[in-house]
């Protein structure tokens, strides 16, 4: 067993990017002011068709949000092919991971470091006990089957972020069969942390989606904030079998997710968002290997090769995280620093794939520190 790094940035308190507020206290910048890579949002914003449900919907206040969030049930039933007694709606994908750890009775969860860290932040708040492996970097931090099924073994729960965060990278299908498979064998839930798949092309992406009947112990969490950049509205969804639902569902607080919540997940889920659904994934594919190819060709750092909308990048020494984030504040540039998680080291931070203008703000940033510090050697 061992625990995560619980050491947080200065800037980062809370232990999670996009702590805006933090940062403009701390350098005394506007909060419009930040150009914000600690915080993984699509650069595109909110689809238009969101934008006018909202205008729209704010005499709706005055009325309480549907219980049983029937009609974003139904677009998503019929969007992913699935029954509406597989899906559960909660207030971010974080309120369905604790629903997941409470509805089920969870005592031990298995997380694979580096990880996002709510995997083991809610585990502990709610009593469970924690066991860690750690990937190997050679191996992009992914865990080996060999070191993952014996934790499979010995846990409750095990959180697998698929795509990770903040590595970006991914299991192929082959492997999500073999450890969905590992976990029914042993009788452990498999957590499909699935936040950010939706950067993925629907024919590249690895899920066990369509196939999920044949294991009844996966719930696959999505979150609707990051790809339709909602974060302020908090929306997720679990996907799993009807009986885990419903256990899931009997600790759910009445009207966790506001109506303007489901509005929103509402217009997401119009069919003429599709075209904003391509022009978002054309947009980080093409602009992801740009920040990559300037990285590490422009400044000799090591980048990993995520699929998400970001990327996870170690800084040359003698930088850290830490000296890089204060160099980078005057500038009001914000990073995620990655020094707290398990696995990673005090040089590596995470950064957000944004439009090609914001993307070149950033690397003259980087230029400007690193060219600033070398005069000072």
């Amino acid at each position: 067993m061992s625990g995560n790094q619980t050491t947080t940035s200065e800037l980062e308190p809370f232990g999670h990017g996009g702590d805006i507020e933090t940062a403009s206290g701390r350098f005394g910048i506007r909060s419009d002011a930040w150009l914000d890579y600690s915080a993984n949002i699509n650069p595109l914003g909110p689809p238009s068709q969101v934008m006018a449900a909202l205008n729209d919907a704010f005499r709706s206040i005055v009325n309480y949000p549907d219980p049983g969030h029937r009609q974003l049930k139904q677009l998503l039933a019929d969007k992913l092919a699935v029954t509406t007694d597989k899906l559960i709606i909660g207030n971010g994908a974080a309120e369905c991971m604790a629903l997941a750890l409470l509805g089920l009775d969870i005592r031990k969860v298995g997380v694979v470091a580096p990880c996002f860290s709510e995997y083991t932040q809610l585990a502990e708040d709610f009593g469970a006990e924690v066991y860690t492996i750690i990937g190997r970097e050679e191996n992009g931090f992914r865990a080996e089957l060999a070191d993952l099924l014996p934790l499979l073994a010995n846990v409750d729960l095990l959180f697998l972020g698929h795509p990770n965060n903040p590595t970006g990278l991914t299991y192929s299908l082959d492997q999500l069969r073999s450890i969905a498979r590992g976990a029914e064998q042993s009788s452990t839930y498999l957590v499909l942390d699935e936040a950010f798949i939706d950067f993925i092309a629907p024919d590249q992406r690895a899920t066990l989606l369509p196939e999920l009947d044949n294991y009844p112990h996966v719930i696959l969490i999505h979150s609707m904030t990051k790809f339709y950049a909602i974060p302020g509205l908090r929306l997720g969804y679990a996907i799993a079998e009807p009986r885990l639902i419903e256990r899931m569902a009997r600790k759910q607080v009445t009207w966790s997710v506001n109506g303007l919540a489901l509005l929103a997940g509402q217009a997401c889920l119009q069919p003429e968002v599709a075209t904003y659904e391509e022009q978002t994934r054309e947009l980080i594919a093409g602009e992801r290997e740009f920040l990559r190819e300037q990285l590490v060709h422009g400044l000799g750092w090591q980048v990993w090769p995520g699929e998400a909308n970001f990327l996870l990048v170690r800084v040359a020494a003698p930088w850290t995280a830490s000296l890089l984030q204060q160099a980078l504040g005057p500038k009001a540039v914000m990073i995620r620093s990655c020094a707290m998680y398990e696995g990673l080291t005090e040089r590596d931070i995470r950064i957000a794939v944004r439009g090609r203008t914001d993307n070149e703000r950033l690397l003259q940033a980087f230029r400007e520190v690193d060219e600033a510090r070398e005069g000072l050697r």
